[in-house]
Formats: C-alpha cells, sequence, structure tokens
C-alpha cells in the first residue's frame, strides 16, 4: 500500500517536472546558442548613439518596447531583441542623442505666431507697413491685423521721422484706418499699434504709465503706439475682447490650430517635451482636455497669468503629474516678470545703460508680489520660475528665493528657476550653486543680442556678466537651455551652435571664453532639462528603463567641425518609442551628406 502510494506521488511529481523543464526549455539557451530575449518593438541600429548614460556612454543600437528602452549595446548584442513583428530603422551612421527639452517655451504664444503676420521677416518699418497694407486689403472691417517678430535694431534702415528709432505713426494709420493693428515687438515685451487699437485700449495722450511699463510719445506729447511691458496691456484685452466677439466655433477652431500648429512645429525639430512658460487656469483646463485626447508633445505646463489671490485659493488643485501617460505635468509657477527686456530698455539693471544714462529699466512686477507669490508656491510645493534679465532683476530674485529658503528650507527641494539669468554681477554667479537655484538660460539669445549688448551696457559689465553660461557652470550650478519660443525659433540647431561658439553667424565671436563644451551644451538640453522639470528618472538619458523619447540628427553634433554643426538636422523624432516625426528623405540620407546652412540669427530678446 505504502509502495504503491509512493509510485503515484513519484508520477505526479515526475509529471509536474516534466511540464516546467518543457516550459523552461521555451525560454533556456541551448548549447551554443544565445539566449531567447524578448521581442522588442523597435531596434535602431548601425547609429552613433550618445546615451549620457555614464555605464554605456556610447553605443550603436537600441531595442525598445513598450515605449521604453529594453536594452541598448552593439549590433550584434541588439539584434537578438529583433523578432517577426519587431520593427528595424538601420540609421546608417546617423547621430543619435536623448530626446531633445525645449526648456522655455510658450506654446500657444508660438502656434499663434504661425498664423500671423512674420514681420521679423521685413528689413524695415516701410517693407511692415506694406505687409499691413496687404493684410488689410483680404481683411473685414474691423478685423485685427496681428503680427509679430520685429526689432528696429535690425532694420537696415531707420524710419523718417522717428523717436529713438521708432517709427511716427502716420504710414501704418493711413494703410489701416479701419482695422487694429497690434505688432509685437521680437522681445514679447512691447507692442506697436496703430490709432485703431490704442482707440479700443483707450489708450490717449493723457494716459500715464503703468506700473512696470512705459508709453512712448512723441514732441507733442500724443502715443506713437510703442507700448514697452506693462502698458501693452489695455491693447491685448482689447485683442481677447475681440477675439470673444467671434461664433464660439470660430474661436474653438482658432485655439485648435493654434496647438495643432505648434505641437507638429516641435516634433520636426527634435523636440520630445515642451516647458511652456505660463497658462492661466482656464487655458490649462483647455490643454488638460486636450491631452486627454492625445498629444505626441510631452508637456510640462507652468501656471501664469493669475493674481496672487487667485494662486492662494486655487493652486493646489492645478497640481498634476504624469496625466495622459506621462504627456501633460503641472506642478510650477511662471513666468514671472521681475524685469522686462533689453531690446526695449526695460532690463533691470544696478547701473544705468551705458547709451541711455537716465535709464535702468523696470521692475515689473512688484518684488513684494513676486515673495507673496514664491510664498504660495512654496506651501503647495510648486516651482518657481522668475524671468530676470537685467543684473539687479537677477540680484533681487536670488535675494527673494534666500529668504523664502531661509524661512522654510523644505522650498530648497523645488527646484526653483530663474529664466534667462542673462546680464549677472560678478557677486552673483555664485549664489545659483549655493541656493540650488537652476539658470535657465538660452543659448540663442546671446548670438542674437550680441551686436548691441556692449553697446548698451558697457565692454565691462558685458564681458563679466553676460551670458555667463561657463562660469555658471564651474560654479556647480545647473544651466538649461531652450529657444524661448516663439522669441526665437525652436529648431535647438542654431541654438546648439551658438552654445558652443558664440559666435554671431559666421562673423564675430561674442565673449568666447564663455562658451559651453559640446557635451555640457547637450546635456544643458536633455538631461539637465529633465532634471528642471522632476523628470530625470524617466527622460534625460537614454537607459534601459526610461522612456524611449529620441532624436536621430544627420551630423554628430559632438565631433564634426563647428562650421557644419549649421548645416545638421533632425531625422527622426521618437516619442514613446514611436515616430512622430520623419523628415522626407531620411530613410535614404547616408553618412557624410551635408545640408544647405541655416539662415543667420535674426532674433533679440
Amino acid at each position: 500500500m505504502l509502495g504503491r502510494m509512493r509510485v503515484r506521488i513519484s508520477g505526479a511529481v515526475a509529471a509536474g517536472l516534466l511540464f516546467i523543464c518543457v516550459a523552461f526549455a521555451a525560454q533556456a539557451p541551448i548549447a551554443g546558442f544565445p539566449p531567447k530575449l524578448p521581442s522588442a518593438d523597435l531596434v535602431l541600429r548601425n547609429g552613433v548613439v550618445v546615451t549620457l548614460d555614464s555605464l554605456q556612454p556610447r553605443v550603436q543600437a537600441l531595442a525598445i518596447r513598450d515605449g521604453r528602452i529594453e536594452a541598448m549595446g552593439s549590433d550584434a548584442a541588439i539584434a537578438h531583441y529583433i523578432g517577426a513583428n519587431t520593427k528595424v530603422i538601420d540609421l546608417k551612421g546617423a547621430f543619435v542623442t536623448p530626446g531633445f527639452i525645449e526648456g522655455h517655451g510658450h506654446l500657444l504664444g508660438t502656434g499663434r505666431s504661425l498664423m500671423e503676420l512674420n514681420v521679423g521677416e521685413a528689413p524695415n518699418w516701410d517693407a511692415i507697413v506694406a505687409m499691413v497694407k496687404a493684410a488689410v486689403a483680404k481683411a473685414k472691417p474691423g478685423e485685427w491685423i496681428v503680427g509679430t517678430g520685429w526689432q528696429q535694431s535690425k532694420w537696415n534702415k531707420a524710419p523718417q521721422p522717428n523717436v529713438d528709432g521708432l517709427p511716427l505713426p502716420d504710414s501704418l494709420n493711413s494703410v489701416s484706418p479701419n482695422n487694429p493693428v497690434m505688432l509685437e515687438h521680437v522681445s514679447g515685451h512691447a507692442v506697436y499699434a496703430n490709432a485703431a487699437a490704442l482707440k479700443l485700449a483707450g489708450i490717449t495722450s493723457t494716459t500715464p504709465d503703468p506700473p512696470g511699463g512705459s508709453i512712448v510719445h512723441d514732441e507733442h506729447g500724443n502715443p506713437i503706439g510703442m507700448l514697452r511691458d506693462t502698458a501693452d496691456g489695455p491693447v491685448f484685452r482689447a485683442y481677447s475682447g475681440y477675439i470673444s466677439s467671434l461664433p464660439p466655433q470660430e474661436v474653438a477652431a482658432r485655439s485648435e490650430k493654434a496647438l495643432k500648429l505648434a505641437v507638429q512645429n516641435e516634433i520636426s525639430k527634435g523636440i520630445t517635451t515642451f516647458v511652456d512658460m505660463g497658462e492661466n487656469f482656464k487655458t490649462i483646463d483647455w490643454l488638460k482636455q486636450q491631452a486627454a485626447n492625445g498629444l505626441p508633445l510631452r508637456l510640462y505646463i507652468n501656471v501664469n497669468g493669475e493674481p496672487p489671490s487667485e494662486l492662494d485659493q486655487h493652486l493646489a488643485d492645478y497640481r498634476i503629474v504624469g496625466y495622459a501617460n506621462d504627456h501633460f505635468t503641472v506642478r510650477g509657477i511662471g513666468e514671472i516678470l521681475s524685469d522686462g527686456a533689453l531690446g526695449t530698455k526695460s532690463a533691470w539693471f544696478l547701473e544705468p545703460y551705458s547709451d541711455a544714462p537716465n535709464i535702468t529699466g523696470k521692475n515689473v512686477t512688484a518684488m513684494n508680489e513676486i515673495m507673496q507669490m514664491a510664498q504660495i508656491a512654496a506651501r503647495d510645493g510648486f516651482q518657481v520660475s522668475v524671468h530676470a534679465i537685467g543684473d539687479r532683476a537677477n540680484r533681487e530674485t536670488l535675494d527673494v528665493f534666500q529668504k523664502i529658503f531661509t524661512e522654510d528650507p523644505a522650498a530648497q527641494a523645488l527646484r526653483w528657476r530663474i529664466e534667462h539669468a542673462q546680464h549677472l554681477s560678478p557677486s552673483d554667479i555664485p549664489r545659483f550653486a549655493q541656493l540650488g537655484v537652476i539658470a535657465s538660460m538660452q543659448s540663442i539669445h546671446a548670438c542674437s543680442d550680441a551686436p548691441f549688448v556692449v553697446q548698451g551696457i558697457g565692454e565691462k559689465r558685458a564681458s563679466e556678466g553676460a551670458y555667463v553660461w561657463h562660469s555658471l557652470i564651474e560654479s556647480g550650478a545647473i544651466v538649461l537651455d531652450g529657444t524661448d519660443t516663439p522669441v526665437e525659433d525652436t529648431n535647438p540647431i542654431p541654438n546648439f551652435y551658438c552654445g558652443v561658439t558664440r559666435r554671431e553667424g559666421n562673423s564675430a565671436y561674442f565673449f568666447p571664453e564663455e562658451a559651453k563644451t559640446r557635451i555640457e551644451e547637450l546635456r544643458s538640453y536633455t538631461e539637465n532639462n529633465a532634471y528642471a522639470i522632476f523628470e530625470d528618472r524617466e527622460l534625460g538619458t537614454l537607459t534601459p528603463g526610461k522612456l524611449a523619447d529620441i532624436d536621430v540628427f544627420s551630423g554628430d553634433l559632438l565631433t564634426m567641425p563647428a562650421e557644419q554643426i549649421l548645416r545638421t538636422r533632425v531625422l527622426y523624432t521618437f516619442i514613446d518609442g514611436k515616430v512622430v516625426y520623419e523628415r522626407p528623405g531620411a530613410s535614404a540620407w547616408h553618412s557624410g551628406e551635408l545640408f544647405a546652412p541655416m539662415p543667420e540669427f535674426n532674433h533679440v530678446d
């Protein structure tokens, strides 16, 4: 009896062992053969892959599964991940990096700019007037004519007559008597409005300058139409009122078109995550709905345009992290404007402008209000981003941050940022690293601004504190990169070129000792930007387990001659391991093929 039971138990065990062995055999290697690995959805092979991962800094190939990097290594090693349903792309020696992150931009502003007159293309004021005249001919009476991108210092001739290089309004008014015109300065810190727009905005010769802004007048005291910083608010409100008066379906269609154009623009230029520097609560609600319906681009949205009282009541309710499959996050406020821009002489300096001895710039948002907003953000665990261009604006902002960090040490872990940080007093440079404040800078601004920086603030201040990327990095600060789109084209290639050369197009070098190394520039656009938005565990490097956001470029940005960088193009953009952009002809591209150089820098902050 016992013997027969022992036989039956042994048979059952044997049957179980046989099942396990058969199952294991399907996975286990056979002598002389490699182990069977899970098939990848996508394999990229035959590339020059810079991972920024210290364990495997350079590889040939990547395997991607379920939107994440499964493995990386040699072509031979990654071949084991190729199955019957794996898509394989031969990169033919192309250069591969982690997906570029736009560290500072304005998403809907970029989309709207693609729907408006690009007056930045005009060589002078007369050409702008001609563009407006042509637009009026196609418009209905009362319809607004909107343009963006002009900068008087870039015109090939000064308008005559003028006020400080700015045109008088007669020519613009004559071509558009019945259509309001609003032309935004490239910096985003001023508009030029015609008489019809000024009338709708209620701006007359007796309108006082608002706090943080200024209205430019002619010799008779009449406003010429140039409105700096907060002075442009009434015109924007009048324009918003016009948009609101349109049929709801038209308003919705405009917003949807702007978003679609912006997203397409970003991914076509290798941007996989976009840091939007400010939307109000209503727009954030709308963007969240759009993200729920599916957006290829990852969005990190900051709250802006809300008064402190509204932030105090509602900010905590808007903390959103990783919504829509990690495509929509809200956990910061900004950019809060502590000053204006260099190009409009409203950047706030410790000393007067060299070419305008009576001007030191503008404090746009009162520092006590910035303090109040930052305290609310600290309470609710939000990041703070403050726009500061002049050296005084940067110092005052660092002082605010330091005071809050002293009172609330936990706030220092929230990765607060200063946007632009363009002009610093030498004594304030080490404070970024000491306080853990991130310097969110845009390399392209240095090359765009270079022709007039020394004229504006003098050789000494420019050499000691203008766009001091190298000094900040050497001090231990984290430096980011981006373009401030639509202030600059979001294309990272001209930005990369400027970051590593500090050369104005093909002409002079602008204090080249402050240039970044190639790897520092790449980290600024990828790893550092990921850290700055709390995504360093998911993005910023090509590492197994991280999200498969990847760029493929036509040239090796780390080794090619500097003069060839501007010939580099994006061949593919991958987000979540999927191709969201493929350059026409990318599959036929071959290593060493050069494209036409990028146009020279045209914009100014």
